[in-house]
């Protein structure tokens, strides 16, 4: 419980800082697009979470995917709370980054 609450807050602070890229049409379909989840994460989430998801003023994310499932961190990025502002990526940007990272283990 404490760690979820920690990695809630953690997304919180960190995407709160995050600067936003704006919706670049995501991927296509249903299917995850990496390149693209890659360009929207750096535009959007890596001044907080690192170039390469090592973490910096937010958590590091490299195995967020153990801990976490698509839906809670798209949940996440949707929701905000705890001091992380709602919808910094939307849309099908918002589904392919969750995917990318849920793929993170």
């Amino acid at each position: 419980m404490i760690n979820k609450i920690t990695f809630v807050l953690g997304i919180v602070l960190a995407l709160t800082a995050c600067s936003s890229g704006g919706d670049s049409g995501g991927g296509k379909g249903g299917s995850m697009d990496t390149a693209s989840a890659e360009k929207t994460f750096k535009q959007n989430c890596a001044s907080c979470h690192g170039n390469n998801l090592e973490g910096g003023t937010g958590p590091a994310l490299k195995d967020i995917g153990k801990e976490h499932t698509k839906a809670e961190i798209l949940k996440q990025i949707r929701n905000g709370g705890g001091g992380m502002p709602a919808g910094l990526i939307q849309g099908k940007e918002a589904e392919n980054v969750a995917q990318w990272l849920a793929k993170k283990k």
